[in-house]
């Protein structure tokens, strides 16, 4: 069974990524075709990348990055869940993708974004990084309003269309990880 990781974007004090990770985890649990977690970058304290040589020589020094690796590594695919900041993603989450390159190879992506515009720039940048570090990513997103999913901006009430959306990208999700796993044998 595939398992996929539900990664927080941000790590930014009260973040509405949490609330919105939260929903993806509890949809997508109900579903018997994968096993779903929450990752969040937070709590792997990634400082401003500080490895001394470039991630695609898989030599990480500092324990940091090894755990980072570690979790990356036992993922089959990820579901993005980010805000957009300024136009694009935030910074925790490229810094976090930076410090690895082997882990996240030939795996499936999918995404969840929110913000303005939907998040949709944010996501548009995370695809050319995902080409970068051979991740797959999938054509059906989930894109979320500030305007009218969140009441006050903060408190997340997604509207009911959104459930389909994810669950064709989860469908995606699963096709392309299933496919992607067995290259990494």
């Amino acid at each position: 069974m595939l398992k996929i990781g539900i990664i927080l974007g941000s790590t930014r004090p009260g973040r509405n990524a949490e609330q919105v990770a939260k929903w993806v985890y509890e949809l997508a649990s109900k579903r018997n075709d994968a096993e779903y977690e929450i990752v969040d970058i937070k709590a792997y304290n990634l400082p401003l990348l500080d490895e001394p040589y470039p991630a695609s020589m898989g030599q990480y020094q500092n324990e940091h990055t090894k755990a980072w690796a570690e979790k990356i590594k036992s993922l089959d695919a990820f579901i993005f869940v980010t805000g957009e900041y300024n136009h694009s993603l935030p910074g925790a989450l490229k810094n976090a993708l930076d410090y690895l390159f082997a882990e996240w190879n030939n795996k499936a992506a999918g995404f969840v974004s929110y913000g303005s515009a939907g998040g949709a720039r944010a996501v548009e940048h995370l695809r050319l990084i995902m080409g970068e570090l051979q991740v797959a990513d999938v054509r059906t997103q989930v894109l979320l309003s500030l305007f009218t999913d969140f009441e006050n901006f903060s408190v997340f009430k997604p509207a009911e269309l959104h459930e389909q959306n994810l669950h064709a990208m989860l469908d995606q999700l699963i096709s392309w990880g299933t496919a992607l796993k067995s290259l990494r044998k």
